[in-house]
């Protein structure tokens, strides 16, 4: 009885307002729940606990368990509704799809729904964390060690997503800039109707000191897949942290520490037809997985999930299923971003050459073919029955899983790993960071890194884009290989904000969607998410970001050097 009850709760335990960590002191003996104690006694409670920090983040239907959104899939929508925001990720002509309002900047304010996507998941996730840390208690023991060290890792990976979604200016610009309530596992239910918004200076500070207990109880982990993090992966988060913060030398110090025991992708493992994107390998520090029982699979014909949105090779007469392979809304490449793109750059091969647009039905099938082995199906489904009858700078970085089985069944193909976290990020961090400090070293780590995807490669060949009024040469040049290399990854929009640039979607020639090729000069201010209205009509110290509001049709084309 006691299990079934720590299970209850598990699925039951959210509170009113922010999810708060004070739920579990505040359930009493007479409901049908199970008390801190009894959970903290009941035989394998705590491993339940622990699993329940990951068993959402992919897979399940989060924000609304009984419907079946094509666009509720876990952290990796998050990479969509965050990216489609900038300029490397387009949609199709016609924008009418489930991730439109993120790329049209159309009903994202405080009162819609959409504002309430990052909140419901996130701080659901982020109340999961806090139940293992309660529980683990100050000094856990040698057993619960891990499990806590896994949940502090990920609470510090939540909040330093929301950081940057939320916050107004990065940390290194503005340490008093508000992010989001913070609610640990210490926070108390009646402290969640004054609960403002932590400064990025309070917010990194809690980010540092998870990762601090986390790297400590971690030290000696020994994970069994890229699916739990280990020491390695609070390094990565360091990195990051810390080049948020401005923080080089240690975001440099982190970055070097992280790449211990992995390998950066060659051609063979970055664009490989069979397993690229779809399966860790040894670059992958960190990811996520679908399961073939999971509901974003199982239910909606499996177009509830990443792989209906971001792969393309599903057979369109055994399946006809998927949002990228069959209904006509796949994810392209911004045209100019691809143009900038040596072809001796094998990262290019993950994407359909424009030029294939100019030519005839033959001529175009047999160019497909250098991307896939079905081009018939990506012609018919793109030229011959789409709204926009094009296939230049399709996607073909993240392949169906499966082989040719899974190209004909999604609910095998669609099963799928996606990276959280790459060693290709902690070098080019590295890279950065010794830039910071000292240019030419940090000139040297770029180009020794961007010579593993194009031997050909020169420094200084990638600097024309996007406004660089206040960005140096080598900032520019780094950003570029972040740009290419993380494409679909759910780092785009954060890059631009990072670094304060601009966004480019009107120019000659571009793909961007009619009506709305904006072009912004400075950091958009509709980067900045707004708190869901329910949040601030209840929690009275917390404030909002102002409403984004899209620019008033196309902009001018803009000229590139």
């Amino acid at each position: 009885m006691i299990m079934k009850k720590v299970l209850n709760y598990i699925l039951a335990a959210v509170c009113t307002l922010t999810i708060a960590a004070g739920c579990i002191q505040e359930t009493v003996p007479q409901t049908s729940y199970a008390t801190a104690e009894q959970v903290a006694n009941a035989p394998g409670a705590y491993d339940l606990f622990v699993d329940a920090v990951t068993s959402t983040f992919v897979g399940q239907f989060v924000y609304s368990p009984s419907d079946t959104r094509a666009n509720d899939f876990g952290l990796p929508q998050f990479f969509l509704y965050w990216d489609l925001m900038g300029n490397d990720l387009v949609p199709p002509a016609l924008c009418n799809g489930w991730f439109d309002s993120w790329y049209c900047i159309d009903h994202l304010g405080p009162t819609w729904a959409n504002s309430q996507y990052a909140w419901t998941h996130y701080y659901k996730w982020i109340k999961a964390c806090n139940n293992v840390i309660s529980l683990a208690g100050e000094e856990p023991d040698e057993a619960k060690a891990p499990g806590a060290g896994i949940a502090l890792f990920y609470r510090a990976y939540l909040y330093l997503d929301l950081a940057q979604m939320f916050a107004t200016k990065p940390y290194y610009l503005d340490k008093e800039a508000e992010t989001v309530p913070l609610v640990v596992e210490t926070t108390q239910v009646k402290d969640l109707s004054n609960n403002p918004r932590a400064t990025n200076e309070a917010m990194f500070a809690q980010i540092l000191s998870d990762l601090d207990k986390a790297e400590a109880y971690l030290a000696n982990y020994q994970r069994a897949n890229v699916y739990l993090p280990d020491v390695s992966c609070v390094y990565g988060l360091k990195a990051r942290a810390y080049l948020l913060m401005g923080e080089w030398q240690s975001a440099k110090d982190y970055a070097k520490k992280a790449q211990a025991g992995y390998t950066i992708m060659d051609d063979n493992a970055y664009t490989n037809w069979e397993t690229g994107f779809n399966t860790p390998n040894a670059s992958w520090m960190l990811g996520v997985t679908y399961k073939a029982d999971d509901p974003n699979i199982q239910k909606n014909d499996g177009d509830s999930s990443w792989g209906s949105w971001m792969c393309m090779e599903i057979n369109p007469k055994t399946s006809g299923c998927g949002y990228a392979a069959s209904y006509g809304r796949p994810i392209f490449i911004d045209r100019h971003l691809y143009e900038t793109i040596p072809a001796t750059d094998f990262r290019k091969k993950c994407f359909a050459d424009f030029a294939i647009d100019e030519l005839g039905q033959a001529d175009a099938l047999q160019a497909l073919s250098a991307y896939t082995d079905h081009p018939d199906w990506i012609y018919q489904n793109n030229v011959l029955s789409a709204d926009f009858h094009c296939v230049g700078g399709l996607n073909f970085k993240f392949r169906t899983a499966g082989g040719e089985e899974g190209r004909n069944n999604q609910y095998i193909g669609f099963v799928v790993a996606v990276p959280l976290m790459r060693v290709e990020e902690m070098y080019l961090i590295e890279a950065e960071a010794a830039g910071r400090l000292n240019e030419s070293e940090g000139v040297a780590l770029l180009t020794a890194f961007a010579k593993t995807r194009d031997a050909a490669y020169e420094y200084g060949n990638h600097t024309d884009a996007y406004y660089n009024t206040t960005s140096s040469k080598f900032i520019n040049e780094v950003w570029w290989q972040r740009r290419v290399e993380f494409w679909g990854e759910g780092m785009a929009t954060k890059d631009v904000k990072r670094l304060q640039k601009g966004i480019i979607r009107s120019y000659p020639g571009t793909n961007h969607v009619e009506t709305y090729r904006y072009n912004v000069e400075k950091t958009p201010d509709w980067m900045n998410l707004c708190i869901v209205q329910t949040e601030t009509n209840y929690n009275f110290a917390c404030t909002n970001n102002n409403e984004p509001v899209a620019p008033d049709g196309d902009s001018d084309p803009y000229k590139f050097n």
